[in-house]
């Protein structure tokens, strides 16, 4: 890696550090719902760990003021560089009435928030994709100049929706970015088991759209992909699908117990590779980070992570009835 690599890539310092607090926050956040989780006081955690450097990358290389984003259910990196808060976060997590996402009806990791242009997933993997498809052709009805990111895992990219939305936004030059994060397994079943063709890109040419493959441990090379892809919709080129490679540090979800299926070594050796050490290399390599000037950014993290926790742990339930809303019309 250069050590002027984010700056060729037009990142100033500040957004290049930014970017190290956001991936450090998701990391942060999700460790601290598994203790919660197996401490009991959170029923379910589903997590991003691993693909920090593709989610947070690729938000930033969107227009965050003005872009929406459709995504998954890993996406805390996502959400939290559009906008969301560790508190919005961790009301999910305890499924308290002042969860933005869902009321504490949903189970984590649906995200949705207005405000931020995060729009609301579904527990059917993959519906995002076309919703995402819908929002570009409206944005061009209504002459808006915006893209709109979509993510999904590979395994998500065996589904009907996908193929559909791929479809339709290639034929008629949409301004979609698909994104598919290849965390390796599709819950407990191995990539070779899930497609037949070497990369998930490979499908691009089907629909007539440009397909690349990047590493998705590599922050920068993220970026350097989605800014490209959204130049190109922004021109009128159509629909770009990247496929972002990491690997998945965690267990499907809490209700998951990896030990069946994959063995200790191999995720010992994938934890080499860990996106969150390989970036901070990156910055202390450009002398953006010391061992100093970390521990304060650390500090800031962890405080909004504890102050998260406790107002989200202390914050009330809804109410019975509240179970109706947003069902049927009032």
């Amino acid at each position: 890696m250069g050590n002027s690599q984010h700056k060729q890539l037009g990142i100033s310092d500040s957004e290049a550090i930014d970017m190290y607090q956001t991936m450090l926050l998701a990391r942060k956040i999700d460790e601290r719902m598994w203790l919660l989780n197996r401490s009991g006081k959170i029923p379910f955690v589903v997590s991003c760990q691993g693909q920090e450097a593709a989610q947070v990358g690729a938000s930033f290389a969107m227009d965050r003021e003005n872009d929406y984003v459709l995504p998954y259910y890993r996406d805390m990196g996502v959400v939290l560089s559009f906008g969301m808060t560790a508190v919005d976060l961790m009301l999910s997590g305890f499924a308290k009435a002042e969860d933005p996402n869902s009321g504490g009806k949903q189970m984590p990791g649906h995200f949705g928030q207005k405000k931020n242009r995060i729009v609301t997933g579904s527990s059917p993997v993959t519906t995002q994709v076309p919703h995402a498809v819908g929002i570009a052709l409206a944005s061009r009805l209504e002459n808006k100049k915006l893209a709109t990111l979509v993510t999904f895992g590979e395994g998500s990219s065996n589904q009907g929706d996908f193929h559909e939305g791929a479809n339709f936004a290639a034929v008629h030059k949409l301004p979609v970015i698909f994104m598919c994060e290849n965390n390796k397994f599709a819950i407990s079943v191995p990539y070779e088991k899930q497609v037949a063709c070497e990369r998930i890109s490979d499908r691009a040419v089907g629909y007539g759209m440009p397909g690349v493959t990047v590493d998705g441990n590599d922050l920068l090379a993220v970026y350097q992909a989605v800014k490209e892809a959204r130049e190109r919709a922004m021109k009128g080129e159509g629909p770009t699908l990247i496929e972002t490679i990491s690997y998945r540090m965690t267990p499907h979800s809490s209700d998951d117990d990896d030990r069946i299926y994959r063995e200790e070594e191999e995720l010992a050796a994938a934890k080499q590779n860990d996106p969150l050490k390989i970036y901070e290399e990156y910055l202390t390599q450009s002398g953006l980070l010391t061992e100093e000037s970390k521990k304060p950014i650390l500090e800031e993290v962890m405080k909004q992570v504890n102050e998260a926790t406790e107002y989200a742990e202390a914050a009330p339930y809804a109410e019975p009835e509240a179970a109706l809303r947003h069902v049927f019309a009032e």
